[in-house]
């Protein structure tokens, strides 16, 4: 066991070693912050527009949804050419697919933007219900959410990648005392009882509460940008009750998940927990509902008697 230990010690003291020479390094070569800036932030956009490109096109690809032609939904082409002509887009490609519960998903691969509609939309929303989802999704198109959420993402996770580099040394050399000398105690299992052990503990929870707030930055920024899209899908269509009505149904027809739900789902599950709530893509149902309800009395014509 002393033997392991000091395996496991040269082991995290090389990495610690290596790790400080390559911050070292870096540091000597770094530009000024504003170039650095720069390259750091040019970096992360390239690498998370690539990324969403290819997810997207994976994911359509995954979906295996086939192409809803004119003839086939005549009317609905017909109700997606008026509201891009008045949200001034380019008529996206209409997709018909089966998810495990009823939903609307926008895409924008490379080329023309995509929405796919799962089939029981057709049964399960009025006229006037579908036009208002459909609006929802336009709007996201518009805004290109999809793109400006993951270029979000990439950056952030690039700042924590960095803020990670430069606290790898001391990682890695916390880990190895700790460890290294857990085993030559002859109790392996008793590394966090130790000096470097609980320096160690601390800095995950540091570096795991600043991850922790980016994500819960990201998400606010998602729900934001629905109930964006719920206000504008309002303003294209002038019923925002109507969009009240289909969120109502999509989440009584939604089957309870696992987990958190991706960014195009509606009917996410009501969980009772503040951790729960701030990590969620899309905020809850009765709030959307609420501020769309408060659209509708604004814009009711009121009359006063006398």
């Amino acid at each position: 066991m002393v033997a392991v230990g000091v395996v496991v010690l040269a082991f995290y003291l090389s990495l610690s070693a290596l790790s400080a020479f390559a911050v070292v390094t870096l540091w000597r070569l770094r530009p000024d912050p504003l170039t650095a800036a720069v390259v750091g932030v040019a970096v992360a956009v390239v690498l998370g527009y690539l990324s969403f490109r290819f997810g997207t096109v994976r994911l359509l690809s995954q979906l295996d949804a086939r192409d809803m032609s004119p003839a086939e939904s005549p009317s609905v082409h017909r109700l997606r050419d008026r509201l891009a002509e008045r949200m001034d887009i380019d008529p996206p490609t209409l997709k018909l697919a089966r998810f495990s519960a009823p939903n609307a998903l926008a895409l924008d691969p490379m080329g023309r933007d995509v929405v796919v509609f799962d089939a029981a939309l057709f049964r399960l929303l009025d006229a006037d219900e579908f036009e208002a989802l459909l609006a929802h999704e336009l709007a996201h198109l518009e805004r290109k959410d999809g793109l400006v959420q993951s270029l979000v993402a990439s950056v952030l996770q690039t700042v924590v990648g960095v803020g990670y580099l430069f606290v790898s040394p001391v990682t890695f050399l916390t880990t190895g005392l700790a460890l290294g000398s857990a085993w030559m105690r002859g109790r392996p299992g008793s590394w966090p009882e130790t000096l470097a052990g609980r320096i160690r503990l601390r800095l995950d929870e540091f570096v795991g509460l600043f991850g922790f707030g980016l994500t819960v930055f990201v998400r606010s920024q998602s729900r934001k940008r629905e109930f964006a899209a719920d206000a504008r899908a309002a303003e294209v269509t002038g019923k925002p009750m109507a969009l009240a009505s289909a969120l109502r149904k999509l989440e009584r027809a939604a089957r309870p998940q696992l987990g958190l739900s991706p960014l195009w789902v509606y009917g996410e599950v009501e969980v009772e927990d503040p951790v729960s709530d701030l990590l969620s893509t899309h905020p809850s149902t009765d709030e959307r509902v609420e501020r769309l309800a408060a659209m509708a009395d604004e814009s009711m014509t009121r009359i006063e008697v006398r």
